[in-house]
């Protein structure tokens, strides 16, 4: 006679194969659905991370060809804080994804583990979790200095480029409706043209602008009003309910930002390459402090934080984008 574990295996080896027959069914993959990420990193030693290239200072190539940037930055913070939980090598592995859309729809489906540098919104939030925010960005203007103030009065019969179905196209509109929109499939598009003459300003996410325009060399430009028309945060997109997950990526950007505010000089150089007076953004270290404390005010403090651990020589980041 069976054993009543040999029975249970057989019924749960049933009732296992009848999930995988409705998710088959469904079309759906059984084994994103069966396996946490965490799990899917013990496995195979793998964490799957997805985003645009070329978005200074997100992600883009840099003239050594390799892939670097702000969230590239944050992903190997997060890789070694999951193999420090696990207690064995995990890497990012970074793929390149375009299409924000079908970004957002990976990341839903499980299909992608993580994706850095992605606006906060509460309609993503109902699909997708977020980790805690580090950065904070808003809707400005770039154009050149000594032109537009970004009073939204001024701003009626100006050519403005937007990209096309943003956040800064709709902010826009309902500022000025009497601004002429000027579609771009993206931000350095947008630059480009604004360099060129043909449009007075760029409404966008004033970090993408900052670094678009950096990054194609520009002089004499700036971004405008002083104060954002609107703020959003900047963190990390990832499926929703995963648990353990989302708390070690969290912990990995609380590190970061509690480094930065006790003055460890590797998180402080981190930050700063990116956000700092020397960096892409160029924000005066006051403003970046009280960005962070502030978010740090909804979590526990990190009191004693330990060195940052060192990534493994196996970097999240590719030597050319695939």
């Amino acid at each position: 006679m069976p054993s009543l574990l040999q029975r249970l295996g057989t019924s749960t080896g049933r009732v296992v194969g009848l999930g995988a027959g409705l998710l088959a069914a469904l079309g759906l993959p059984a084994a994103a659905l069966a396996e946490t990420v965490i799990e899917q990193a013990a496995r195979t030693g793998e964490i799957t991370m997805a985003g645009p290239v070329g978005v200074v200072p997100l992600a883009f190539v840099d003239d050594k060809k390799q892939l670097v940037g702000y969230s590239l930055d944050i992903g190997r913070r997060i890789e070694a804080e999951v193999a420090d939980y696990l207690g064995r090598p995990v890497k990012v592995v970074y793929t390149v994804q375009e299409d924000t859309a079908a970004l957002f729809r990976d990341v839903h489906r499980g299909d992608v583990d993580l994706a850095c540098g992605v606006q906060f919104t509460w309609e993503r939030e109902m699909h997708v979790d977020f980790s805690m925010p580090f950065a904070l960005s808003g809707i400005r203007l770039l154009t050149r200095q000594g032109t537009l103030d970004g009073a939204p009065a001024a701003l009626a019969g100006q050519r403005i480029g937007v990209v096309k179905d943003s956040l800064g196209s709709a902010t826009l509109t309902a500022l000025q409706p009497k601004a002429v929109t000027v579609p771009f499939a993206g931000i350095e598009p947008a630059v480009r043209a604004l360099m060129a003459g043909k449009v007075a300003a760029v409404a966008g996410d004033s970090l993408l602008l900052a670094g678009a325009v950096q990054g194609l060399g520009g002089k004499g430009y700036g971004l405008v009003p002083a104060q954002a028309f609107s703020h959003f945060a900047v963190g990390c997109m990832l499926p929703e309910n995963q648990s353990t997950f989302r708390n070690l990526v969290n912990l990995a950007i609380a590190k970061l930002l509690q480094g930065y505010l006790n003055g460890n000089p590797a998180d402080v150089a981190t930050v700063e390459r990116w956000l700092g007076p020397q960096g892409i953004l160029e924000l005066p270290p006051e403003v970046i402090r009280a960005y962070f404390q502030a978010v740090l005010l909804g979590y526990e403090s990190i009191r004693a934080p330990a060195a940052p651990a060192t990534p493994s020589p196996a970097s999240p980041v590719p030597a050319a984008p695939r």
